[in-house]
């Protein structure tokens, strides 16, 4: 199957998202998709995942293993892994992320096959 640029583009969601179709995930399933925003501090992380929480999000959070941005949050948002939705969220994220001294840090999901 020739790769589809509009749906597939040429950047690192769109990489990823080619792999995982040309795997045989079902892309236009809805699943949980865990979307990994890292901080400098503790309370950032915190004042990050209570601005999520109350837009309903749920997310967990945690230290990671970066020395610059040891604290991580996870938002887990339910959508199907498309470029559009994922870019969009992950834009999102930076938005509120970036007065905390936060930035995205990936996404991962399990496949449906």
């Amino acid at each position: 199957m020739e790769r589809d640029y509009t749906l597939f583009p040429e950047d690192e969601n769109g990489n990823t998202l080619w792999e995982m179709q040309q795997d045989g995930d079902q892309l236009d399933e809805e699943r949980e998709i865990d979307f990994s925003v890292v901080f400098p501090s503790d309370d950032q992380a915190l004042q990050f995942a209570l601005i999520l929480l109350r837009h309903g999000q749920r997310v967990s959070f945690g230290p990671c293993e970066d020395e610059e941005f040891p604290w991580q949050v996870e938002v887990h948002a339910n959508m199907a892994p498309s470029h559009e939705n994922i870019s969009e969220f992950e834009r999102l994220l930076a938005e509120d992320a970036e007065p905390l001294e936060g930035r995205n840090d990936g996404w991962g999901c399990f496949a449906v096959a």
